[in-house]
This record gives structure tokens, sequence and C-alpha cells, in this order.
């Protein structure tokens, strides 16, 4: 029957479930790649910004003329020059009653709120002498006091008088009665957490080339960005432009991890100014500037309480959060939604009933804070799996029993927890079952309490986690946040018997549109070879959200297969005209149509797309030839996808130097159908990477001026592969039930279990002397002190 799946789509000759390499890294590897710095224009200007250096402080005069008199130098354009041509943004959810934000412009006007913050730009020919003339720029300034930590947010003025106080947004949850949970726990543990800031660093810095054509009255930008459409929307909002004047065009992306979804004034500004002098403009941020003008993330401090039983059983958990965000809520992409995934998620594998939270949200003058990799559920991780050690600890429990003890039983789904999670389907104990297998957790446990090395410390952690996925209508919608939550794709049957796709999804290295490949030509029975995919530009493909919350495959992946059955039937029509044979008797396999009953070939594909277009005068009369469909998939009434995980590592802490060595990584996690094992593992592992790289080393370090005193990569440390171990990666499979393709989505699970994990496994083997660690990242120095406290 039309629209049905191919009976073989998940079989044991299926392209899915195959581990298939990435068909772009050829032409990468080939040097073929283009981004945003490869590409030329006609006339082409650069522009370079001038930033404030100064965390806060009003805007004076500005004098631009020694910038001007400079070769090369065609304008120089100040923050207040674009006020009458652009509309500020306005961070704030609708939805979130009491959340708000001071409007926040292209370019600082009156004054300057972060050191970075751009106030004016210059043009010239080449991207030297633009610097160069930026640097002659003189701004007046009168500094004012900053509000640097979370802290002072609370104590200090405002940032914007307007608002009356630095409180951006606050939240509370109660369930059950944790109160007299608490009062009748046989044991109570608590811990404090603190995170300091961390950044992106993506492998390409943010770019943009705005080109305004004053003929056409059109917009067209090519942009380093995750989501081309939603910066269209932007673009036509922000601008006054309507938006089937605009094309936003994401070509090859060195990366993105959440910072190049995020809304930038720069963008906007560079958008702006290629209108007002009707050439096109280039920007593309250095790695110096990256540091303190791409969003930032996780600045927080929580303190937590777990209540259990006598005899292990979990009984209810408390969570206070603070986080600071910088000095404007993140337009559409709100800078809330860390504090909030953190009491909405924290607990959520463990069924106890009893449980209360609250989130509060600050402005300080700092960057940003918008999406990155994980959001909160790292500390939504980080708190439960902690507490849960502690506990196991004072019990005399095996911390694993402790977990299987507690976990969520299959029996139990679909539920909701009582921080506010949605589960319809978890696998918590298959998936830790696996990875005790996995990682020979008895053996490397009884090694560690027979361990007597007395110059170091092994510990070892374990933590469970939700991943939730591929966020729907009901999350963005409530909020009024503009963001496309579907994803489309269009197939073409070629004349040759290929295929063409264009998809709404873009691919910043994660391998999707290999994944797609695999897709298609599982329901086509075409080969992988033979399948052509082209993405991220408005102007060609449907309407879509793009790469954000692990939605590749989920989303952008069962309208590939939509749209690929909808093709299908229409091949199979056409072949059955030709043939003289019922549709439903026939099927398809590698690039023929064949007899369903006997799997005879009849027909190549070839054959068919030739007579479809060129010779429909053989055809009967009635015959419809449709070999390009389109199809987009949302679930309109779904929150999100949930997956999950759990991750285990090893580690040896050096008492004598507090360097802490990673001897081991593993992880199982469950992220429904798995289209190719092989991306699965590389996201996996690469997210463990930056998982723990967050735990030991990142962080942005501000003095009390609200001065980054580290943005550089010189100082800045990121995890290096001699400093990472192997890495192990199991699969359970749990198909999502919501949809046909059965994928939940991946990216970001590797660094939420990884936080927790390292966080677990660090604290495991400072309790050995009576100590712990409270304070993110695990530097040398802080174990040290970590180390004295316990000896003290």
């Amino acid at each position: 029957m039309a629209g049905e799946m191919p009976a073989d789509l998940f079989g044991a000759a299926s392209p899915i479930g195959k581990r298939q390499p990435r068909t772009e890294s050829r032409r990468l590897l080939r040097g073929r790649g283009r981004y945003i710095g490869d590409i030329r224009l006609p006339r082409m200007l650069h522009l370079a910004f001038v930033r404030s250096p100064y965390a806060h402080a009003r805007i004076g005069a500005i004098d631009a003329a020694a910038a001007l008199a400079m070769p090369g130098v065609v304008r120089v354009v100040t923050g207040r020059d674009l006020v009458p041509v652009t509309t500020p943004f306005v961070g704030v959810a609708a939805h979130r009653a009491g959340h708000k934000s001071a409007p926040q412009p292209a370019m600082a006007v009156e004054k300057a709120v972060w050191q970075g913050e751009p106030v004016a730009a210059v043009l010239a020919e080449t991207r030297a002498e633009a610097e160069d003339a930026a640097e002659l720029v003189v701004v007046e300034w009168e500094e004012l006091p900053p509000v640097v930590t979370a802290e002072d947010a609370l104590a200090k003025g405002a940032i914007h008088d307007a608002l009356g106080d630095n409180l951006a947004f606050q939240h509370t949850i109660k369930a059950g009665d944790a109160d007299a949970a608490f009062a009748a726990a046989a044991v109570v543990v608590e811990h404090t957490f603190r995170f300091d800031r961390q950044t992106g660093l993506a492998l390409e810095p943010r770019g943009i080339i705005a080109d305004w054509d004053p003929g056409a009255e059109s917009l067209t930008v090519h942009q380093s960005h995750q989501s081309p459409y939603q910066m269209l929307d932007i673009y036509a909002v922000h601008l006054g432009i309507p938006d089937h004047k605009i094309r936003v065009i994401a070509p090859d992306i060195g990366g993105g991890f959440g910072t190049k979804i995020n809304v930038y004034g720069e963008e906007l500004a560079v958008c702006a100014i290629s209108r007002l002098v009707g050439r096109p403009v280039r920007y593309l941020a250095d790695r110096l500037e990256s540091f303190v003008s791409d969003t930032h993330a996780r600045e927080h401090a929580l303190t937590a309480r777990l209540a259990v039983a006598a005899d292990g059983t979990i009984t209810a958990m408390e969570l206070d959060d603070l986080g600071a965000v910088g000095a404007y809520g993140m337009h559409r992409r709100f800078s809330v939604a860390e504090g909030m995934m953190a009491i909405t998620m924290a607990g959520a594998p463990y069924a106890f009933a009893n449980y209360k939270a609250r989130t509060r949200t600050v402005y300080n003058n700092k960057t940003q804070v918008g999406m990155f990799r994980g959001v909160g559920m790292p500390f939504a991780c980080v708190t439960t799996e902690v507490l849960i050690d502690k506990a196991a600890a004072r019990l005399g429990l095996d911390p694993v029993d402790m977990r299987l003890r507690n976990f969520r039983t299959k029996a139990s789904f679909p539920c909701v927890a009582p921080c506010g999670a949605k589960i319809d389907d978890a696998s918590f104990h298959a998936c830790l079952d696996k990875l005790i297998a996995l990682m020979d957790y008895r053996r490397i446990r009884a090694a560690q309490k027979a361990w007597s090395d007395p110059r170091t410390l092994r510990g070892i952690g374990i933590a469970t986690f939700i991943e939730q996925t591929a966020y729907g209508p009901p999350y963005y919608g409530p909020g009024k946040a503009r963001i496309s939550v579907q994803d489309g794709c269009t197939l073409r049957l070629e004349a040759s018997g290929q295929v063409r796709c264009i998809t709404s999804v873009t691919d910043q290295g994660q391998g999707t549109l290999t994944g797609l490949r695999q897709i298609i030509a599982a329901a086509l029975g075409v080969g992988y070879d033979d399948i052509e995919v082209l993405a991220g530009d408005s102007a060609i493909s449907p309407y879509g959200g793009g790469a954000w919350a692990s939605r590749g495959m989920a989303i952008g992946g069962e309208a590939a297969l939509k749209a690929a059955i909808a093709l299908r039937d229409n091949i199979l029509a056409v072949a059955g005209a030709i043939t003289q044979r019922e549709p439903s008797a026939l099927s398809l396999r590698n690039g023929h149509v064949i007899d369903a009953a006997t799997g005879r070939e009849i027909i190549p594909l070839a054959e068919v797309g030739h007579i479809g277009y060129f010779r429909q005068d053989t055809l009967p009369k009635d015959t419809v030839v449709e070999f390009a469909v389109t199809r987009n998939h949302v679930d309109n009434n779904v929150m999100y996808y949930t997956a999950n995980g759990v991750q285990g590592t090893h580690v040896e802490i050096d008492r004598e130097t507090g360097f802490v060595t990673v001897l081991g990584h593993w992880a199982v996690d469950d992220c429904g159908r798995v289209i190719n094992p092989l991306l699965v593992d590389e996201q996996v592992k690469g997210g463990i990477v930056q998982g723990l790289g967050a735990t030991l080393y990142e962080h942005c370090v501000y003095d009390e001026a609200g001065q980054l005193q580290n943005g550089t990569l010189a100082d800045y440390l990121v995890p290096m592969a001699g400093e990472m171990p192997d890495i192990a990666v199991g699969h359970i499979e749990t198909p999502e039930t919501a949809t046909r393709l059965g994928a939940k989505g991946v990216g970001e699970a590797g660094l939420i279990g990884a936080m927790g994990a390292m966080w677990s496994a660090v604290n495991d083997a400072l309790r050995g002397i009576g100590g712990s660690i409270e304070h993110q990242p695990f530097t040398p120095e802080r174990i040290l002190a970590a180390i004295a406290r316990a000896k003290g």
C-alpha cells in the first residue's frame, strides 16, 4: 500500500545500522571545503569592529577622523548610526512570568556592558586595512563599576537602570513533600557545586558575508551558522526586509557546538552596514575577539541535598541554582534555559516522589550566555550523581548497586518525574548492566580498594543521565521565540536513476548528511553513492530548523524517510504503468524495479527515469509522473524526545602535583535507533572530550574589573590528544515510538555523562582521604587545596 515502509528497511542488508564513513570527508580532506574565509565577492569590503576595553562604561564622543584618513578605509559606522535601520533584540521568553531583559542594540550606543562589546565598525578594502584603522578610532569612555559575579549581581545596582535590579528570572518547583521526607530520612547528604564559565571554541570562528543588492532590494547572506532559516527570520524582523527577499546560505561550517545557533548583534550590524553602503561586507572573527564576543556557558553555583532511607532508597531531593548570563538575555535562544534544565531534569532517572528546587538567573557585565552543547543538562547529571555517591558511602553501599536499586523501571514508563522531566521510555538498567561489563567495573573497584601507592589516589565515577533531544513546538511556541522546529526534505529522481536530496538540516561535522544518505538508500533501494545531498541554503531547501538539540536524525532523518517513501510510491506507480503490473507487486532494490514476490529485476531505475522525463508519450494518459517530492516532519504536541545513557570513568590523582590522569572512560548510550554506529560513536567520543575538558581544564578567568584574563589559546586550556584516555562506546537501542525511523538523537550525551562521571570519579578518589571538591574545573591548585583541607 502507498505510504508503507519497505519491509526490509531495518533488515540485515539495509544501509541503516551500518558503519558508513562520512562521504563529505573525502572532499574536505582534499582541501575542497568552502568556508566563509574562502568566499570572495566582487567589490567586497572587509569589516573590523572597535570593541569596548571595559566591562561597563559610558560612551562619549567617537572620533573616527584618523581612521578615515587611513588607506583603503571606506567608512566608519557607530552604534548610533544603526539605530534608525535596525530594531533591538529582546531576549525574553513570553511564557516565563517575570522574565526581563533590556533591549540589545546591534552595537552599543549609550554604554558598553561587557568587555568586547562592539561600539563601532570600520570598513576597508582589505581586512588588514580595516583592523589597522580600527585601532585609530578614539572613544571617550567613562568607566562605571562592573557587576562581575552572580553574587555581585544580587547585591549591587542594576546594569540596566530600566530593569530596577539584575534579577532576570526565578522559578521554583515543588512536588510531593520534600521537607517531610528530609525530616524522616535516615541519611541526608549535601554538596555545593561551582561551575566556571567556558566557551565553545569551534575550529572555525564565526563569520558572515552580507550582500545587499540595491537594484533587487534583496539580501544574500553567507554565514557560518547552524540554522539558515532562523537567521533569515532575524534579518527580516530586525532589518524590515520581506523574508522572500532574503537568502541565507550556510556553507561548510567548522564546528558549532551551539555557539553558532545563537543570535549576535555583530551579525545584524554587518547586514545593516551592507545595506547602508550597497556593497558586500565580510566579517571574520579572529580567535582573540572570539573569546570576548562569542557566547559563553555555565557560570553557575548550586547547592543540593538528597534524602535517603536506611536501605538506600532515595526519598527526596532539593536543588538551588544561581546562574549569571551576561549583560542581556539571549534573543530567541533564552539564557534562562541553563538553570531551567538544571532544576527540571535533576534526579529524573530515579524513582522518588518528593522534590523542590529553585533557579535564579542574573545579569552581569560579561558576554552573553547562550546555547552550548548540553546547555543545563550536565548540572542535573552532576548534582544527582555526586549526591548518590555520597549517600552510598554513608550507607556502606556500592554506588552501582545503589543506582540499580533506585532506577525507574520499564514498567513505570511513560512518566513525568517530580522535577517535571517527561520520560516516555528509557533503558537505565540495561545501560548500566552493559557498562559494568564494558568497563569490568567489579575488577576495577576491587583494584581500587587494594591500591596502596601513597603518592596517588584512584577513583571511579558512574553517571546516569537523560538527554532531551529534538525540542518540539510545545517548547519554543509558548515563548513566542519564532524558532522553526520542523525540518524538510526534497527528493528528486534524476533521469539517470540517481537521486538528489535537498534538506533543511545542516551539518557542522556531525555526519548528518551521511546518515540521511543511508536512510534514503534503504528506502529507495539505490546505492549510497547514487545519492547527492545539498544543504544549508534557504533559497532551495524546505523550511526547517537546521542543527541543534541533537535533532538531525530524529527530525531531519524522519523527514527524509517520509520523502523517500513518497518518492518510492511514485516511482512504483510509473513503473507499474510501464510494465503493466500492479505497483503493489513491485519493489526497489539495487537501482532496479523488482518483482516483490520473487526478487527478479524487471527494469532499471534509469529506464524508469528516462521514460518518465522524456517518453511520457508511451505512458497511459492518466499516468502521473511526479519524480520530485517534499516532505516535512514535526511532532506538533511533543515537547522533546528522551534519550538516556550511562558513563564511567577511572582516574588517578597525583597527591604531589594535583594533576588528574584519566585512566579509562566508557559510555553506553541509548539514542533510539542507531542509523550509523560510526557516527554515533564519533559524536559520543567528541562530547566526552568536551565534557572532560570542561571538568578538568576549561574556564574563562575574569578579574574584579570584569576583564578576561586568559583570552588566548596559550592561556585557556583545552584537552589535547595526549591527555585523553581510550574511550569505549556501547549501545542500547530503544526506538522512539513517535516516529517511524525511531531515532532520538545523541549529540549532547557524551558531554552530559562525562561531566557527571568526572565529578563522581574525582570525589570518589578524594573520599578515600576524607576530602571532596566543589569547584569546576578541577585544576591542580584546586585539587591540592582539597587534599590540604582533608589533611587539616
